[in-house]
């Protein structure tokens, strides 16, 4: 274990743990067709290294439920590399290994055990750049996480499933009639929604964004994040973001990381409401960022 929890595990208190959840069961219950509810993640102490290289220092926060959680702070700052902590993507990397403490819930993700894919499917990833499996139907892209993640599921269930995402992702009055093209073959805004919607098809709790709209045209950056908007009333979402206006618009609350001249590890300077950390600041550093003196 790479970091000691601050609560007992759902062993220790007789309640399944991750990686004994049945597909379409959480710990409140079966899932639901809005999805399986945002979900509260804690981190504590997060410290993460790439080999000797320590990348990111001691982060403390709490990701609230219902809310878009936007990251924010220079290029190389660490946030991009926290976000992929919350889900284990992190450990993906060769060298790469995490300190510290990430519960979902109460549940700590990096617990022996838990069964690191079953976590990245309640904790779903949305990449910068739009990635759909290109020799993939519209159809089948969004069906892939079912695919991977469960039995055999009845084709009935299946179609509704993916109307349902798509829906959820406000493409399907765009794709209904051609979900057997491939999804390669959608415009670049049409193919990062297509991406949520497989993401959402497995009904996860949160959703983390890695600068979803970097690739996209204004209109499309708009049509994403509106999309946002109406998708944390489902779930939990940080998003990563380079655009100041975007986390503006966009995010309930805002987190700056910082990385130092002095060398210091990347490491979160301030979090709080979106609104306050735009005008009222409490750190300096903050301040300069959000204002353009720096970075």
């Amino acid at each position: 274990m790479l970091g000691a929890a601050t609560k007992r595990s759902a062993a220790e208190e007789g309640k399944p743990t991750m990686s004994e959840r049945p597909a379409g069961v959480t710990s409140t219950g079966p899932a639901t067709k809005a999805g399986r509810g945002a979900k509260t993640i804690e981190a504590r102490d997060v410290n993460l290294f790439y080999g000797d290289f320590h990348a990111v220092e001691d982060v403390t926060m709490t990701i609230a439920p219902n809310k878009v959680t936007a990251l924010i702070g220079s290029s190389g700052c660490g946030k991009t590399t926290f976000l992929r902590s919350l889900n284990r993507m992190h450990e993906l990397t060769p060298g790469a290994r995490v300190e510290g403490h990430v519960s979902l819930d109460g549940e700590d993700v990096y617990a022996k055990g838990v069964d690191p894919v079953e976590v990245r499917r309640l904790i779903g990833m949305v990449f910068q750049q739009p990635n759909p499996f290109p020799t993939m139907s519209i159809y089948d892209n969004v069906a892939a996480g079912l695919n991977l993640n469960s039995r055999r599921v009845p084709k009935a269930q299946k179609d509704a499933v993916v109307e349902r995402s798509l829906r959820g992702a406000n493409l399907w009055e765009e794709v209904k009639d051609r979900l057997d093209k491939p999804g390669s073959g959608l415009s670049g805004g049409q193919q990062q929604r297509l991406c949520i919607a497989r993401a959402i098809a497995v009904e996860p709790e949160v959703l983390l964004m890695d600068e979803p709209c970097s690739a996209l045209d204004p209109l499309a950056t708009l049509a994403i994040e509106d999309l946002i908007a109406e998708l944390k009333n489902r779930y939990t979402i940080v998003i990563v973001t380079h655009n100041m206006q975007q986390a503006a618009r966009a995010s309930d609350v805002t987190a700056f990381f910082n990385l130092d001249a002095t060398g210091k590890p990347g490491h979160l300077v301030e979090v709080g409401a979106t609104n306050e950390i735009f005008t009222n600041p409490t750190e300096k550093q903050t301040e300069d960022y959000v204002s353009g003196r720096f970075g």
